[in-house]
């Protein structure tokens, strides 16, 4: 059963990297790098001062901070202990594949899918009362997680867990917000 499943992997990430062409090959270079998005998370940073008192503002900043740290850990301990090759690292398809980066590291999950989509997660949290925007934010983790494919860094599997760790992560700390900080802060919502 787990081999059907890395072998159904292994052809998925073969064929969705092999749909990328040389014309999206820059894009899809910069989409994968993290100060691209610096800008966005500027943006974060002055919605929380827009939409909410200072010390609130401060505390969700902190929360997201603490979420990304986790998450972080979390990915960078599973990635040493089951130690997957990346697909530009694997001799079995890397001949067969477009490869615009070529990391080292361990595949499984995504540190990119994990990562953005917690600090996106908790921020939509956060601001969808107060912002009806704010779930477009969900752009970027799906161009950031989606351009590991397409670098040929990461397999479908390694994109979907990373997701998921991220969007679970950012639930149990918003929990962990509504519980003790709100009403540490003597506020009636979260």
């Amino acid at each position: 059963m787990l081999e059907k499943l890395l072998q159904w992997d292994r052809d998925t990430f073969v064929y969705l990297n092999n749909l990328g062409v040389d014309e999206f090959d820059v894009f899809w270079s910069t989409v994968t790098k993290f100060p691209t998005w610096f800008p966005l998370f500027f943006l974060f940073i002055f919605l929380f001062f827009k939409k909410f008192a200072k010390k609130e503002a401060l505390y969700m900043i902190l929360f997201v901070l603490i979420t990304l740290a986790f998450v972080a850990t979390v990915t960078d301990l599973t990635k040493e202990v089951v130690a997957r090759l990346r697909p530009n690292n694997d001799t079995e398809i890397n001949m067969l594949i477009r490869i615009l980066r070529s990391p080292s590291g361990y595949s499984f999950f995504s540190g990119h899918a994990s990562s953005s989509f917690s600090v996106t997660t908790i921020v939509v949290l956060f601001l969808r009362k107060r912002f009806k925007w704010s779930w477009l934010f969900f752009i970027w983790p799906i161009l950031f997680a989606s351009s590991r494919i397409f670098v040929g860094v990461h397999f479908p599997i390694d994109i979907l867990v990373g997701t998921l760790v991220g969007i679970l992560s950012a639930f149990m700390f918003y929990n962990v917000y509504v519980k003790f900080i709100v009403p540490y802060l003597g506020l009636t919502h979260p």
